[in-house]
């Protein structure tokens, strides 16, 4: 694969360009076109994307569709779903994609036996015929993992909060800070409470950590060693370092290697949603993930959602400089949502060196960002609109109300209208005659995701939306989106200090900042 910018895609793409950086070109006036909302909007089912505040004409968008063809993206896709080795430093399939592919559309027999043991364990804790080791039944469910075994999981819980079936309570531990975990089992009964250890290798240090302070917590009060199989799950790779931990061979779920952690809520990875919203609801959120995983692959790229927001982002970080993208949801159900995409986009995308082991000469991976509107309004939007830095946003809204008080649909229209006026305001601006602090200079671009409702189908769709947007990215670039070789540095070199720290002799070959700062937690009088 070639490098992007030699095409001559991205020489015309980088004149067109220009046109939007003139003195006086108005995002507004593109709309003296009165056919531009058609051209620059694509449904697919429940979920409106509309793009036409963005800087964007007929000309150039074609351009960045001939660009993506030339990067051979719809051989990518083709691949990606195929079960080709799309992860090349790892020599890996990327398959999240067969998770939710059901069965009668050649879904994997693995998989179909994983989602029928989760609806096993979920009808068992929900019937209450699952029982501690006092023989009460299950009344909290605490999840402990990390990165993509925690992120996903505990945001679509929150997100899909309304659909619970109120028969457990849900917690997530991540941080290996003594204060997660603490503080989570302070008001738990060791006797009703059900532990998800989520970790692929089952030796993730945070994970394992707590794990094992958890348990010591349980056995507190537990008669043996043996009510350990009462209340530990596991989903992992490694069956014997879990069966070592004292987690019946029962209680085991897989996972596999095709199967990037930040892309895993949808295996056993997810048992926290299923146990949240029951069986049948975890299988809509499958199914809507499938949904948009065929648009995906059979869409024509200028229809084709994913391709669009993808080519957005590639648009703005290439010719525009843009360093980061905001993601604003207009739904406090969705409050986690720019945690989960943070890993999901900028541990694909934070990559220096292309397929060809070659340094990229492009911008690549954005900051992503965000928070709730209306919140955000009233903390960091200023920014966004008399800043000097170009954030392209995307807002997210759902136009039936969640809410369920006598005036929930009247306050759900002033947040829909507050979504509605803030994207209007980043593109025509305002300007004072009076008092040039008051200019608010407008042109400023923006996408909305326009939902019908929030439910499980469609969160699922809206997830796969932005997997596959992160993907179209990756094959732009030229870079794997599949691997974190950084992630792993770090987790190695923690090793080293934390035996520094426990053993003063060990920091002899830091350097001087880490040593010194070795030596003052050890010193520090206890």
């Amino acid at each position: 694969m070639k490098n992007p910018k030699d095409s001559d895609a991205w020489k015309e793409l980088l004149l067109l360009s220009a046109e939007f950086k003139h003195d006086d070109f108005s995002l507004a006036q593109l709309f003296e076109d009165d056919d531009r909302f058609d051209s620059f909007s694509v449904s697919h089912e429940s979920l409106l994307l509309d793009y036409s505040k963005n800087f964007v004409s007929n000309e150039s968008f074609a351009e960045l569709i001939q660009f993506a063809e030339h990067m051979q993206l719809p051989a990518a896709i083709n691949a990606l779903f195929a079960g080709e080795k799309v992860n090349g430093s790892e020599g890996r399939a990327a398959l999240h994609t067969a998770l939710r592919a059901p069965d009668n559309e050649g879904g994997n027999k693995e998989v179909s036996a994983c989602l029928n043991k989760m609806e096993s364990l979920v009808k068992a804790v929900h019937s209450g015929s699952w029982k501690g080791f006092s023989g009460a039944e299950i009344t909290d469910v605490v999840n402990i993992g990390i990165g993509g075994s925690d992120l996903g999981p505990s945001f679509v819980c929150d997100a899909l909060a309304d659909f619970s079936t109120g028969k457990l309570q849900l917690h997530f531990v991540s941080n290996i800070d003594p204060a997660h975990l603490d503080n989570t089992l302070l008001n738990l009964n060791p006797a009703t409470t059900l532990f998800l250890v989520a970790s692929k290798s089952f030796t993730t240090l945070e994970t394992k950590q707590n794990a094992e302070a958890a348990k010591a917590w349980l056995l507190e009060s537990a008669p043996s060693t043996d009510s350990v199989k009462h209340h530990f799950v596991a989903i992992t790779t490694n069956a014997n370092a879990a069966k070592a931990f004292g987690i019946d061979e029962q209680n085991l779920f897989p996972m596999w290697d095709w199967v990037g952690g930040r892309y895993s809520l949808w295996s056993a990875i997810g048992l926290s949603i299923a146990l949240s919203i029951g069986m049948d609801r975890f299988r809509q959120l499958l199914a809507g993930a499938h949904s948009m995983d065929r648009h995906f692959q059979s869409a024509e790229l200028g229809r084709n959602l994913p391709v669009i927001m993808g080519l957005l982002s590639v648009w703005y970080s290439g010719f525009f400089a843009a360093q980061t993208h905001a993601v604003i949801p207009y739904s406090q159900r969705l409050q986690q949502l720019p945690a989960y995409l943070q890993q999901l986009c900028m541990e694909s995308l934070g990559k220096g060196v292309d397929k060809n082991h070659e340094s990229v000469n492009i911008n690549t991976g954005e900051v992503v960002w965000g928070a709730p509107g209306t919140n955000a309004q009233h903390s960091f939007f200023q920014l966004f609109h008399q800043g000097t830095q170009f954030i392209p946003v995307d807002f997210i809204a759902f136009i039936e109300s969640c809410g369920i008080g006598a005036d929930a649909q009247e306050r759900h229209e002033q947040l829909l209208a507050n979504c509605l006026s803030q994207s209007l305001a980043l593109m025509e601006g305002k300007s004072s005659s009076e008092n040039s602090y008051q200019d608010i200079p407008g042109n400023r671009p923006s996408t909305t995701l326009l939902v019908d409702k929030l439910d499980p189908y469609n969160l699922g769709s809206l997830i796969a939306l932005y997997e596959h947007k992160t993907y179209v990215q990756s094959v732009v670039w030229n870079i794997n989106p599949f691997d974190q070789w950084g992630v792993e540095l770090g987790k190695s070199l923690s090793s080293e200090i934390f035996a520094a720290i426990q053993d003063s002799s060990s920091a002899a070959n830091f350097d001087q900042s880490t040593a010194n700062l070795v030596s003052r937690i050890r010193n520090h009088p206890a």
